[in-house]
This record gives C-alpha cells, structure tokens and sequence, in this order.
C-alpha cells in the first residue's frame, strides 16, 4: 500500500475524534420555537447565561457567546440549542440545568461522563465525528436528535471551538432551526481555526432536510459509541497534551485543579501515552511521516522529563528556557499532525 494510500487511512480512522434557553421557566416554549428570519449581523458581546432576555430577541441577535463559569466557550445558537465545551465536574452540570438543559449531545471521542449527568436529571447521547467534516449520515442524526430528543440541548466537543459549534451549526440548519445564511457564524463566533476547513465546509453547505425525511429517519441515540483505538489514543493524548499546556502556563507547576501534584510524573505519563502508540498495530501501519512526528514528541517529552527531575525551584527565578522549548516542540507536532492528517483528506490522498 502507497504512503499516501495509508495517510489518507489516518484522516478516515480519526474521523471518530474529530462535540437553550436561560431560564427553566423558558423550556416549554423552546421545545416549539422556531428560528426567525435570517439575520446577517452577528452579536459580539457576551451576555450573563442567567439573563431572561426575550427568546425573539436572541434569535434575531443570531449566534452570540453567554458569559459562563463552569462551560467553556458557551454559544446560544436556538431556544432548542447551545454549543460549548466540555463539561466537567458537578458545577457544571448544574449550571447546565440551571439552562434549562435537558439533554447533553457529545461529538467528542472521549467517552462522556453519563454517571454525573444522570445525578443531575440529564440525558447524554454520543454522536462522535472528526476534525475534517462531519459525514452526510452524521449530519442527519444530529438534524433528527435537535428535533425529537428533550431540549434544550447542549452539544459539546472538548474545548468546544471546533467540533460541537459545527455539529450544532449543520445540526440546526439541517433542522430547519437556523436559516443557512448563519451556519458559518456560528463557526466565526465559537472562534473556530479556519484550519479546520472540513469544518466550515461542512457549515457553508449545510441546507434543510426535507420534513419528510427526516420523519422517516430511524435513529437509535446511545449514551456510548465505539471508538476505534486509533481515535481513542489520540483522544488520550489530547488530553494530557492540555494538561501539559495549563502546567507550562503556571510556571511548570501543576494547577490545584489537577489531581497529579508531580509536574515530571506528569510529562512522564504524556511520554508513556506516545510510546504505547508507537508500539501498536494502528500506529505500525500508518506512513513513516505520522509515526516521525509522534517519535519526536516521544523524545521530547523523555528530554522534558530528565530536565524536569533535576530541576530545583528557586523562588523569583523563572524555570529554565529549554521547558518551554521541549513543550513547543510536542505542540508543534501535534499541530502537524492535526492539519496534515486530522483536517485536510485533500493533502492526504
């Protein structure tokens, strides 16, 4: 098989990776609400998600961000709908009911926490899709699910930039929830890269599903999906590549929020995270320029690692320089990686 055969393989088994109302006196109306004419301007600024702003006001303001504690980057999209990041921890699932939420929609690979959201009364459903578009079966399920399930409806990826504004956007539109002129809006206001072309393509040609079709599509929403073990490792190391980010941004120490106290131990389980999936079989059979690039980031993380236990703290001493050089070095990997084999099926063919 060609390497450009096999890289292309990547982008197809990471396509699993690449996912309201604001007062629960407002969720019986939203379970009927209709988008109003199409409106060309955006809102910029932000506004308290507590706030009990008219609903036609909103939707003629079209997408806008809502100030949030607990939810990263929270979009209002439709009465039925919200976009944001990914919700973690009890405060968070009650700020989500405290919306008006009633079901959460995840398009991220990670498994969701379906335990705490059951705590709180809510439904999760697991609607994964990647960083290069969202396939046409995708976008159909996501239409049907901001139709039939119990909203309002939360959809989030992790970070709640890029996968889950897109998923809500073709979702909405698809729907007939969101006139077409203001699928990429959503995009520009969640601040999506304009790296993820698929994404936006994706958005630019979203159109209504006719209300026959839609009627007639049978879908089984679950709490879990299967995730390909590719997909899943990259998962994995996404989030302990965030992690790695927050810990350099303290100064290399590790937040109070993280539960791992040893900033060397940390990188220590990055580094271990890249040389399992050099080890396995889905790894072996992708191109020597996607296994070059994960290689990389394995030794530095092996060199941040040795620096990092000889590394004694000094009081009004900055850490050594070379940290964050061994850290921009993995992250710019990881940029590659995304751009050339996560995002874009044109190069890869």
């Amino acid at each position: 098989m060609s390497s450009s055969r096999v890289c292309f393989d990547v982008s197809r088994q990471l396509v699993a990776l690449c996912v309201a109302t604001l007062a629960c006196g407002l969720a019986a109306a939203s379970s009927v609400a209709q988008s109003t004419s199409p409106q060309k301007s955006v809102a910029s600024t932000n506004e308290p998600a507590s706030a009990t702003a008219d609903i036609a006001t909103r939707n003629a303001a079209g997408p806008h961000r809502l100030e949030s504690t607990h939810l990263p980057n929270l979009v209002w999209i439709h009465p039925r709908v919200l976009s944001g990041g990914l919700p973690e921890g009890a405060a968070a699932f009650n700020e989500l009911v405290q919306l008006g939420v009633k079901t959460i929609i995840t398009v991220d690979g990670a498994q969701p926490d379906v335990a705490t959201a059951k705590q709180f009364g809510l439904r999760y459903v697991h609607l994964p899709h990647g960083y290069d578009g969202i396939p046409e079966n995708r976008v159909a399920e996501l239409a049907k699910a901001v139709q039939v399930l119990d909203g309002p409806i939360y959809i989030h990826c992790h970070h709640g930039k890029h996968r889950s504004p897109a998923a809500a956007s073709v979702a909405c539109v698809s729907a007939g929830l969101l006139p077409v002129e203001q699928a990429v809006a959503v995009l520009e206001v969640a601040g999506t890269s304009p790296n993820y072309r698929g994404l936006f393509r994706a958005a630019a040609q979203a159109e209504p599903i006719a209300s026959e079709a839609l009627h007639a599509l049978e879908v089984e929403f679950h709490e879990l999906s299967e995730v390909p073990p590719l997909a899943q490792a990259m998962v994995d190391l996404e989030h302990l590549h965030d992690q790695l980010v927050q810990t350099s941004k303290a100064g290399w120490s590790v937040p109070a929020s993280q539960v791992d106290s040893e900033v060397a131990h940390q990188v220590l389980l990055l580094r271990e995270q890249f040389t399992e999936l050099l080890r396995s079989e889905a790894a072996l059979q992708q191109c020597d320029e996607f296994r070059e690039l994960l290689q990389d980031s394995e030794q530095a993380a092996l060199a941040l690692e040795s620096a990092l236990r000889v590394w004694k703290p000094t009081p009004g001493k900055l850490p050594p320089a070379e940290f964050d050089l061994f850290g921009k070095r993995i992250a710019d990997n990881c940029k590659a990686c995304h751009v050339k084999y996560r995002d874009n099926l044109a190069s890869a063919r």
